[in-house]
């Protein structure tokens, strides 16, 4: 299989992107290529105007099984230095435009940290999470000890961190990392239907939403909304504010053009 098969981009809906994981044999498991494939790919597709939301998804079995081992098991630190995984991360992180992972089967490792880089996560009641690093002698490198424990809070968080146990999509549910949980054959067509409501959605609304959200996660209450209020005002400069509202008193469908 070329390189650049290992993760493919198609255009389910307008305004709609979904970045699929294609590498069955392993499981989708996330070596060097594909993590700068899905960089590259996450970083056009925020560049793009048309582009309003992604959807990253795998196969049937597997969302991302993890990190590749066999890339890694040998490497020294230098070498892990030298792999910029954290800078591939980021890029994915900074992603100014709403992500939803739509997973079904393993998402462990690597593959629960890039669940968790998405805004949305959508399961399969196949779906199985998990941070199983400490089974082979490491932690999490992805953000998994910080992405998890802000979600599901510390006491959990390290139940399953320290004996790197996997949960079920309903347990992942009811502890607050999954946002809904559907029959495997829905998974996707409703991460698509979301994406496509978002997309409608006016885009500069949409990003500033979002950016709200993460920022003012990591700050003290007054400053969040202060942010939120900052960012509020400053969407009445654009034409969409306008279109939004004039729609709503006109009581018809308002288009949005990122304005």
């Amino acid at each position: 299989m070329s390189e650049e098969n290992l993760v493919r981009m198609e255009s389910p809906a307008e305004g709609v992107r979904l970045l699929r994981i294609h590498r069955p044999e392993a499981r989708n498991a996330l070596s060097m290529t594909v993590r700068r494939l899905l960089a590259a790919y996450i970083g056009e597709c925020a560049r793009v105007p048309a582009v309003r939301c992604i959807v990253l998804a795998g196969g049937e079995r597997a969302f991302a099984a993890g990190a590749d081992i066999k890339e890694m098991a040998g490497a020294s630190t230098v070498d892990m230095m030298k792999r910029g995984v954290l800078d591939l991360w980021r890029a994915t992180a900074d992603c100014p435009k709403p992500m939803i992972a739509a997973v079904r089967g393993y998402a462990l490792g690597g593959g629960c940290e890039l669940a968790q880089l998405c805004d949305i996560i959508i399961a399969g009641e196949s779906a199985r999470f998990g941070q199983p690093e400490i089974k082979i002698g490491i932690i999490p490198g992805g953000g998994g000890t910080q992405r998890l424990t802000a979600a599901i809070g510390k006491h959990k968080a390290l139940r399953y961190l320290l004996t790197g146990e996997v949960f079920s999509a309903r347990d992942a549910h009811a502890m607050g990392l999954v946002s809904e949980v559907v029959a495997d054959e829905d998974v996707e067509p409703l991460a698509v239907s979301m994406a496509s409501k978002i997309a409608a959605m006016p885009p500069l609304a949409v990003q500033l939403l979002k950016d709200v959200v993460l920022r003012g996660m990591d700050m003290p209450l007054d400053a969040g909304i202060t942010l939120e209020t900052r960012a509020l005002h400053l969407l009445f400069a654009t034409r969409d504010q306008k279109e939004g509202m004039a729609a709503f008193i006109e009581k018809r469908t308002p288009l949005f053009t990122g304005e």
